[in-house]
């Protein structure tokens, strides 16, 4: 059996004819389970019951089960997620004042080995499916529903590699966008790289308006190579080509994601160098603290540098800010609830 939430429409309907179906059967389907959240074939009424019984005997219908949840006093939740075969990710809720904002995993571990990173604690076991990455968003949904909310926006940036994922994360997106899917705009969609160059030219391709981010985290090869082994199969001046590339051909900026390291990349001369390397694209900088992992040797930088390296950037005709941290009286950083979870069941 396939759980229905792996299709998009386009998909849906193709499978549809598959089964005998008019294109429209993919549209009433669409309605049904994210519409009007029905997650029970007998109540769709407007499709046959010959039909239904072939949904029934052929698909099924299923998110993933919170394992573990966690409420900031900020009014984060962090949940770790249990999949069909027992895997564990994280789902992040995240309040701004514009809107609920939902941080997607979009694999089981990652390959990527960014040292600062406790998503690559584990290696990668496998991508998510469609339904997986679906299900982050209904379950997220579900919470929201008690107080009449759901979720505004949508960022790739949790545990993995999305352009790793790239078809599945892809079909994801559609389904977000999609105005009988969830109905968020491409705009409040963005999905993140740490720099799959070829990956970055692919998505430029697609015409869509999602918004692009690239973890960036150091300002040239020598400092990035240390940090985000990535560098070393795609050095910074190749990254910087795609990112041209993309921006000539989507028509859209990139925002640079960049994490101060203490002592390892959030000097004036780095920021400096930043500024100069990003000079003549549209980008924009996301100066982000770090939220230290106790199995790693990084450390935050303090306030007056984080600030000192935006004023640098700000100076330097760089547009940029500080995101806005969340959590930080739970297990802030991307990872690290599944790693504590994984470390507790190993004792």
């Amino acid at each position: 059996m396939i759980n229905l939430y792996n299709f998009e429409i386009k998909k849906l309907e193709n499978l549809m004819e598959e089964y005998g179906q008019k294109k429209y059967r993919a549209t009433q389907l669409f309605k049904w389970i994210y519409e009007k959240k029905v997650s029970d074939f007998d109540l769709m009424s407007d499709i046959s019951k010959k039909f239904i019984d072939v949904l029934k005997k052929d698909f099924y219908l299923k998110v993933p089960a919170i394992y573990k949840r966690q409420d900031s006093s900020d009014g984060t939740i962090k949940l770790l997620l249990e999949l069909e075969d027992n895997s564990k990710i994280e789902t992040v809720l995240m309040k701004y004042n514009y809107g609920n904002v939902a941080c997607v995993t979009s694999q089981v571990g990652c390959n990527m080995g960014c040292c600062f990173c406790a998503s690559g604690l584990f290696k990668k076991q496998r991508n998510l499916e469609v339904a997986e990455l679906v299900g982050q968003i209904l379950v997220l949904n579900s919470l929201l529903a008690e107080k009449n909310e759901k979720i505004t926006h949508v960022v790739v940036m949790g545990t993995g590699e999305p352009f790793d994922n790239y078809n599945n994360v892809l079909d994801f997106v559609r389904i977000l966008n999609h105005p009988y899917g969830f109905a968020i705009g491409a705009r409040h969609i963005t999905v993140s790289t740490c720099g799959l160059v070829e990956k970055i030219k692919q998505y430029a391709n697609e015409g869509l308006q999602i918004n692009l981010a690239i973890s960036l985290h150091a300002p040239n090869n020598e400092i990035r190579n240390k940090v985000m082994p990535i560098n070393r199969k795609y050095p910074i001046e190749e990254l910087m080509e795609a990112v041209k590339y993309y921006e000539k051909t989507a028509g859209r900026r990139v925002t640079f994601e960049y994490i101060l390291l203490r002592d390892i990349n959030d000097s004036d001369e780095c920021a400096l160098e930043l500024a100069n390397l990003i000079k003549g694209t549209l980008a924009y900088v996301n100066l982000i603290p770090y939220n230290p992992v106790n199995e790693l040797k990084y450390q935050r930088s303090s306030n007056n540098r984080i600030h000192n390296f935006l004023d640098v950037l700000m100076k330097n005709g760089v547009n940029a800010t500080i995101r806005k941290e969340f959590g930080t009286d739970i297990d802030a950083a991307c990872g690290q609830l599944r790693a504590k979870n994984e470390k507790a069941k190993n004792l």
